[in-house]
């Protein structure tokens, strides 16, 4: 288990951890950072919706230094879910200002996470019914099955331009910077992953080529909006690709991705900051770190069916008594003991080789962290110099206020790392669904007050009714001789 030093004041702690982060065009209030997460809230046609102004103002509001955008597809066809607001056309640039601009009023930043989904698409929409995920190889993926075909040159060449696209909207919406999604078994883990990547062109074989996707990218998106805009990348540090079959290929190891961080500095003309993860699907034990809520993920896969060539076949070890437990105490292995600073030894080695090379390159890590001794004890270590987080913000969304105050969360409200609101995020909106956290003195007092929170994000709808107007008395009727 992490063990942070449990002889430093909470005084020092939260000194650290609210000490502002300068990176080379940007600077953060604080090491705190929302991680890229959110709902199906937008428009099914990729526009962004009303709902999504107050998810992300809550986290602001709520002190977090910098947001990220959860995954924003650049094209139609490398989205992952339906309904989620993406930068694949100019008509997007209005509501992204929109969005900056809520955030702003807070003092906090605002990146967005430039991403595609590759074969990793769950619900592609109608656009895609007939589309294969566009990916470096033409394997499907081994946990759902979703197919994929191996993209052609034309086709990189095409989805390079458009990540070079969407950086300059963010730009032109007066966003802070933007993040490469190169983790967690999306489109650029597809090509870095020597798990997956089984090319014999340019883009596949050694580690070097395997980057060459990324780095084109990279160089793609300078060219579009010059040096000093903020260009992050979010890398695994260990693929652990052969956590559900062990005959799959292990993929990228910690030594990969170092050598591949200090590839993507490109001569200081590359990225600012890294931002460590690890798992190359999603979900994954490591990626979110956690439970696995059997019952829950029963009732709400079948949105998934579909899908993938193994989703029938999943779904019935879900609903199986005896299926459901061996495969929720297989992922709690596949995991291990660790939930929070589960990649801080990665984000470690990554830190210890770019600064070396280049002072100025910051370093992110996320993995579970919610107490104000486990995040400065990172931060003070050298493995990060701040912190991602998620589900304990969707848990607490005033978290940072909280560990200015104290080491974490009160006995109770805590995140316990159940992953009840990644599983229903499948069907429902996107909130915290562990009845435990809730005050009441039954389970009705409870689920009402659950669901008043998760319904939170609606607050302030889109149209107010306009309040009833009253009838003005009549004028009193002038007195006369007779009376």
């Amino acid at each position: 288990m992490y063990a942070p030093d449990r002889n430093v004041s909470h005084e020092d702690n939260a000194n650290l951890i609210f000490s502002s982060l300068k990176f080379r065009h940007l600077s953060v209030k604080n090491r705190l950072f929302r991680s890229n997460v959110s709902g199906m809230f937008d428009e099914y046609n990729g526009h962004g919706g009303h709902t999504r102004l107050n998810w992300e103002e809550k986290f602001a509001r709520g002190g977090v230094g910098c947001i990220i955008s959860s995954f924003t597809p650049v094209s139609v066809r490398g989205r992952i879910l339906v309904r989620y607001a993406m930068i694949d056309d100019d008509d997007k640039i209005p509501f992204w200002r929109a969005v900056g601009e809520r955030v702003h009023q807070h003092d906090c930043k605002f990146l967005m996470q430039l991403s595609h989904s590759g074969r990793q698409q769950d619900l592609g929409g109608v656009e895609n019914l007939f589309n294969r995920g566009l990916s470096s190889t033409g394997k499907s993926d081994y946990f759902h099955g979703l197919l994929s075909q191996a993209m052609t040159k034309d086709e990189i060449a095409q989805v390079v331009a458009q990540f070079a696209a969407g950086a300059r909207r963010a730009r032109e919406a007066g966003l802070d910077g933007v993040e490469l999604h190169g983790a967690n078994g999306y489109l650029i883990t597809q090509f870095l992953s020597s798990g997956i990547n089984d090319r014999t062109d340019e883009y596949g074989g050694s580690w070097e080529r395997r980057a060459q996707f990324v780095l084109d990218i990279i160089r793609a998106i300078r060219a579009e909006v010059g040096p000093d805009f903020h260009l992050q990348m979010k890398i695994n540090g260990v693929d652990h690709n052969d956590w559900l079959y062990p005959w799959q290929g292990k993929g990228n190891t910690l030594d990969d991705t170092v050598k591949i961080c200090r590839l993507l500095l490109d001569g200081g003309k590359g990225v600012d900051a890294f931002h460590v993860s690890s798992g190359s699907t999603f979900p994954h034990p490591r990626n979110p770190a956690g439970d696995l809520p059997m019952q829950d993920l029963a009732r709400w896969y079948d949105g998934m069916l579909s899908q993938g060539t193994r989703t029938w076949f999943n779904y019935a070890i879900f609903n199986s008594s005896l299926g459901a437990r061996l495969f929720r105490r297989y992922w709690i292995w596949r995991r291990g003991k660790m939930i929070e600073g589960i990649n801080a030894a990665y984000a470690r080695a990554v830190s210890d080789v770019v600064k070396s090379m280049d002072p100025t390159v910051k370093v992110l890590c996320t993995g579970g962290f919610q107490h104000a001794d486990a995040i400065a004890d990172a931060i003070r270590s050298g493995a990060c110099d701040g912190v991602s987080m998620a589900r304990p913000l969707i848990a607490n969304n005033d978290l940072p206020k909280i560990l200015k105050q104290a080491n974490g969360p009160p006995p109770g409200k805590e995140c316990t790392y159940c992953n009840r609101c990644l599983v229903n995020d499948l069907e429902n909106p996107l909130g915290c669904y562990d009845l435990t956290r809730f005050d009441g003195d039954d389970f009705d007092a409870r689920y009402a007050a659950m669901l008043k929170e998760v319904m939170s994000v609606f607050e302030p709808p889109l149209y107010v009714a306009a309040p009833a107007k009253t009838k003005k008395p009549a004028p009193p009727v002038a007195e006369t001789a007779h009376g």
